[in-house]
């Protein structure tokens, strides 16, 4: 074959691979309550281009998330992880490391290019996309800036539904190689916070009255007793003027009670034409708010239904923006021949209170919040109009949209594939979702607490005050009477089934991610992420663990000299850390920018010390730092080594704990990637001892011990690839 043709075999050869492969063009919202879409059954709003997407496709009734809080859902969809294994458990910590195995890197690996335009909020830099335009932190409704791709920020006339969808569309008509599928995130701010129609929409609802929810004066009894304590309430706890839109001066003037602590953030970002058209709407409305109260003519009760309305409706028009532009990408796939093999879905990142149980936000594990919205649309595989009662989770997308572009689905993700449902209505599968909500207090003052929800119930554990919540959803659709101590039986079956979960989803406090608030503790992880930034790229082994590893510097460290310097190693090991901890550094820093040859893994012995923990919560937590690693640095090898013997006697209970440890881990190895080796024989003399010279206190090796660890991994690491030390 000559070079030309081998050339336009190789063109063709890809071009016919890309028409096999879907684009998708995922559009994404912030805070879409079920109870504003008209396909979920809304009473008070049409959704005509939301709805287009279930009629022509998929719906799912019991879709949920598994965090209900902005960042955390985002990051479950982008990991296909639960948070705490994806290391983005709250708004407030860490930033999201994007340079873990994500769905954009992902499909960017199976030929896709990748674009993100909007809402990101996950306090990083996106990775993984070849071209992104975000707002910074929430971003703003009107006249928004947005981060630029290649530094700085830049700043639209308009208003911000309409500018992401502008430049979703110019991405797709303009910028992106039509000879190969891309997957277009389209991520609106709206309808959260701070509830800023567009101008156009001001009028709708105008002079009508809304429908109350039945539970807007939720007592909050037969519940759990924190229920009570929230601080999200639309009467007591809505600012006047960043949420509700009449001005400080004019609550100043009036005396009107309530909050007003935060002030408007859009009105001063408006031109002097958008200040003209919303103070024209605005103003007269709110003036006869105020007139009256001044009468005398309203009551507190009075004054929270009014909140409602004016909360309701604004929040009911950001949504109809949003509906206006899923029209125009819908329309232009039609119009570019694209429909048949793109698939289109529609979710946000949770569901929302629009005045149930008196409320605003999310969070919360009951149903507004803890649902989401999920319609999915595919011509090619997706027969239209069906209704799915199956309880999916955003776990779920990212698998599901690697399984649609032919590309493998990482061991690590823990969602399902939705493909099998709607493809061939498969009726295997979950009867549980597991849910956590890790911040506690805040802003809103929602505790910290998970639990499971089953096709009829749901359980809900609040472990700082020692809770259990049980509903019938049957029965009790708006969860107002906890059964907790009425049915002894059906509460212990669910705690049964939690507890299962929590076993598959690996959630115990050694895979939970927790820094630790020792200032000599912080000052060290500050140290190893300097020594990771300096050595990066130039290590050839990493050295990751507790006490046992950190005392290289010390009892090992002539050790070292001799064995590991030489490789501009790198030690990891922070005394006193559980697997835990280790996961927060090091999707805190401690692994960025390394990729070592080989990484040495033990970890462990603490879990056990310290807590007595069960072996498999320690060995799961083993299993996520593996996970972290490979996808920090997929070439590097890792020999994961047993946990060390602790304890004199062979029949000691912590030796005998580790042992067993050691029994479940020795199963990671793949002898690809993961090499295990467990060297506990080399400590110990002929009856099984650990002798004192080795270990003194039956935990930590002196450098004798350091010696004889040396010793037993060096021909493993040469067959990783590090050339033997000379002697």
């Amino acid at each position: 074959m000559g070079m030309f043709k081998y050339i336009l075999y190789l063109a063709l050869t890809a071009v016919c691979t890309a028409a096999k492969q879907p684009n998708i063009v995922f559009l994404f919202t912030d805070d879409h309550a079920l109870s504003a879409i008209s396909a979920y059954g809304s009473k008070t709003i049409k959704t005509p281009n939301i709805d287009r997407i279930a009629e022509e496709g998929a719906i799912f009734q019991n879709s949920f998330c598994t965090n209900s809080i902005c960042g955390p859902s985002r990051a479950s969809i982008m990991t296909g992880k639960h948070s705490h294994l994806n290391g983005f458990t709250g708004n407030l910590g860490a930033a999201f490391d994007g340079h873990q195995t994500t769905l954009p890197r992902l499909l960017q690996n199976a030929g896709y290019q990748t674009a993100i335009f909007g809402k990101w909020h996950l306090k990083s830099t996106p990775v993984g996309f070849d071209r992104w335009e975000i707002f910074p932190g929430q971003g703003n409704y009107y006249n928004p800036d947005l981060l630029q791709q290649g530094g700085g920020r830049k700043r639209y006339q308009g208003y911000a539904t309409d500018i992401v969808t502008d430049l979703s569309l110019k991405w797709l008509k303009e910028e992106r190689d039509p000879n190969k599928p891309f997957i277009l995130f389209c991520q609106h701010k709206a309808p959260h916070r701070t509830f800023s129609p567009a101008l156009r929409h001001l009028e709708l609802y105008d002079g009508e009255d809304l429908p109350v929810p039945s539970t807007f004066f939720d007592d909050y009894k037969n519940r759990s007793a924190t229920l009570a304590k929230h601080a999200m309430g639309i009467a007591e706890h809505m600012a006047w003027d960043y949420d509700l839109k009449v001005p400080s001066p004019l609550v100043k003037e009036y005396n009107l009670p309530g909050r007003n602590h935060i002030k408007d953030v859009e009105y001063p970002r408006m031109s002097p034409e958008q200040k003209k058209a919303w103070d024209k709407f605005f103003e007269p409305r709110n003036r006869e708010l105020l007139e009256q109260w001044k009468a005398g003519k309203l009551t507190e009760k009075d004054l929270a239904l009014w909140r409602y309305q004016r909360y309701a409706k604004n929040y009911l028009r950001t949504v109809k923006s949003v509906d206006e532009n899923i029209g125009r990408v819908l329309d232009y796939l039609d119009e570019s021949n694209l429909t048949e093999n793109t698939i289109v879905i529609y979710s946000s990142d949770q569901g929302f209170y629009v005045g149930e149980h008196g409320w605003f936000d999310k969070r919360w594990m009951f149903e507004e919040s803890l649902s989401m919205p999920f319609l999915i649309r595919w011509p090619e595989h997706i027969k239209p109009g069906q209704k799915h009662e199956e309880l999916i989770q955003n776990i779920d997308y990212a698998p599901t949209l690697l399984s649609a572009a032919g590309a493998e689905v990482p061991r690590e993700m823990q969602g399902k594939s939705l493909l099998p449902l709607v493809e061939s209505s498969s009726k295997e599968w979950r009867d549980a979702i597991y849910y956590a909500y890790y911040d506690h207090g805040g802003e809103h003052q929602v505790p910290q607490h998970d639990g499971i929800r089953t096709e009829r119930y749901k359980l809900i554990h609040f472990p700082r005050s020692e809770e259990w919540n049980l509903f019938d959803l049957k029965n009790d659709p708006n969860e107002l009477v906890s059964i907790h101590g009425k049915d002894p039986k059906l509460l212990k079956e669910l705690q049964s089934k939690y507890d299962e979960l929590k076993k598959e989803y690996h959630v115990s406090s050694a895979t939970i991610p927790s820094s630790r608030p020792q200032p000599w503790w912080k000052q060290r992880h500050k140290l190893l992420n300097k020594r990771t930034k300096d050595g990066s790229g130039k290590a050839e082994i990493v050295f990751i663990g507790d006490s046992i590893t950190q005392a290289w510097e010390t009892h090992g460290k002539d050790t070292w000299q001799k064995y590991y310097a030489p490789r501009n190693a790198v030690n990891l090991g922070i005394s006193g850390d559980r697997t835990e901890h280790v996961m927060w550094r090091l999707q805190n820093g401690n692994f960025t920018g390394l990729t070592p040859k080989v990484a040495v893994v033990m970890i462990g012995t603490n879990n056990t010390g310290h807590k007595m923990q069960p072996a498999l919560e320690t060995a799961q937590g083993i299993r996520a730092i593996l996970d972290q690693i490979r996808s920090k640095s997929p070439d590097t090898k890792i020999l994961l080594l047993g946990v060390f013997p602790r304890d004199a006697s062979p029949e000691g209970k912590m030796r005998k704990r580790n042992e067993e440890i050691n029994g479940l881990i020795d199963d990671y190895a793949d002898d690809k990637h993961i090499f295990y080796q467990d060297i506990s024989q080399v400590f110990l003399d002929d009856k099984g001892t650990l002798p004192k010279e080795i270990m003194p206190d039956a935990l930590h090796p002196r450098q004798q011990g350091y010696q004889l660890w040396a010793e037993a991994i060096e021909p493993t690491l040469n067959k990783l690839g590090l050339s033997p030390i000379t002697k």
